[in-house]
């Protein structure tokens, strides 16, 4: 995102009826961003309030930050922080508090993988986990998707910068790099020395969820109101196909391999009761998704009554 965008994400939401009165809050900066619109946990946050009737403004963080960083600031309270997007975890759960409704529809657990391009057919009779032993995954040091890869013995070599996971990938230190499956072909662009597999998905029970402060019950009762109105009326599931359907539907995940791990990291507080709130297969066949697929739909467009912010908007 452009750096005159660095401090404000001024997006005012919605003059209504408001318990406190409206608020500013600190967004954590991502670390990669789509230029053209805003990051999906933005927009997902601005569908949330309005549909929440409150008017809160975000401003990101003023540095991006690493996960176990973010989560650190956040639990002290330092300021710097107010909200953010991480996977689940009991560990986070315990330091933070989570809202919980699964912001990707599970598919932060869909993991296809990136390989070099001379490596696209290392997985063709890949079928089972126990066969992927012998190949070497790379993941973030801090990301729980490391201990739920090693929990079913799979090697991992870990990296403490994102762009060091591609750089060990390229130079043969790790055999490949599984991605979430809404992420992976933007990468893919990215480095093209590398290429998605083209077999496998692997898939285990997890998602992020937005974090605040435990002591910041008003701010997440906020996003947790406006995120299940959002998805009462259909919209939440609007806004993730919007960004998300082209790059699942490019996936073939229906002519994958699916390989499935248990998650032993997994939070207690995982609605996998709520079948709704998760991506399965019969999905790819829902006219909402093939609209959004073929881009024929556009992103809800939440109702707004607050006042135009001043300055650059995003």
């Amino acid at each position: 995102m452009p750096r005159i965008a660095s401090f404000l994400l001024a997006s005012v939401l919605c003059l209504c009826t408001m318990p406190g009165g409206a608020a500013t809050y600190t967004y954590l900066r991502p670390e990669w961003s789509d230029t053209d619109r805003d990051p999906y946990g933005v927009a997902l946050l601005k569908l949330a309030f309005a549909k929440a009737r409150v008017c809160h403004t975000l401003v990101y963080s003023e540095q991006s930050m690493k996960q176990a960083r973010a989560v650190l600031e956040l639990e002290r309270d330092s300021g710097k922080l107010d909200i953010m997007i991480t996977m689940t975890s009991p560990e986070r759960e315990a330091a933070l508090l989570g809202v919980p409704v699964p912001l990707t529809k599970g598919m932060l657990g869909w993991r296809i993988a990136l390989v070099r391009k001379e490596k696209l057919d290392q997985f063709a009779e890949v079928r089972s986990a126990s066969q992927l032993k012998k190949f070497i995954a790379g993941q973030g040091h801090d990301w729980p998707d490391t201990a739920i890869l090693r929990a079913s013995g799979l090697p991992v070599e870990v990296s403490s910068t994102y762009d060091g996971m591609f750089k060990m990938l390229e130079a043969g230190r790790i055999d490949y790099f599984p991605r979430a499956v809404q992420q992976v072909f933007a990468e893919r662009e990215r480095y093209p020395s590398l290429a998605v597999e083209p077999h496998l998905v692997l898939r285990y029970p997890t998602d992020a969820y937005f974090f605040v402060n435990r002591r910041n019950t008003r701010l997440a009762a906020d996003v947790q109101r406006g995120l299940e109105a959002a998805l009462a009326d259909g919209s939440f599931d609007r806004l993730f196909y919007s960004y998300f359907a082209p790059q699942i539907a490019a996936a073939g995940l229906e002519r994958r391999r699916i390989i499935d791990l248990p998650n032993p990291v997994r939070a207690p507080s995982l609605p996998v009761e709520r079948s709704g709130l998760w991506f399965s297969l019969a999905d790819l066949r829902k006219p909402s998704f093939l609209d959004a697929a073929g881009g024929k739909a556009r992103p809800p467009a939440a109702a707004s009554a607050c006042p135009a912010a001043e300055g650059p908007a995003l």
